[in-house]
């Protein structure tokens, strides 16, 4: 039988799976992260994110600018980052690893 630890600060689950993710930055409250992909690897890549994004309700902003993808998750008007886009975060790094390979 587990016990429950006893904490007098409740640590913020969110914030420490986005630690956890690597890469993702917290912008307000928006997700950002910058990938480097020629462009048969970003089309391969927002194909799966947008399978993902689609299973989880959810509208990313990608953009291709520079041999480099930007994805932005979470609205700029939203109150928090949701789980939700924590987990299209974590998806979309499985994507990109899946696409481009190990780096």
């Amino acid at each position: 039988m587990r016990a429950w630890k006893s904490r007098t600060t409740r640590s913020d689950y969110l914030s420490d799976a986005i630690a956890v993710l690597g890469g993702w930055t917290q912008d307000g409250v928006q997700l950002k992260r910058v990938l480097a992909c020629d462009d048969s690897q970003h089309a391969a890549l927002t194909e799966r994110i947008k399978v993902a994004a689609d299973t989880l309700h959810l509208r990313p902003r990608i953009n291709r600018t520079e041999g480099q993808t930007l994805i932005l998750l979470g609205e700029t008007d939203g109150e928090a980052i949701t789980d939700g886009e924590v987990a299209l975060a974590a998806r979309i790094e499985d994507a990109y690893r899946t696409v481009v390979g190990p780096q």
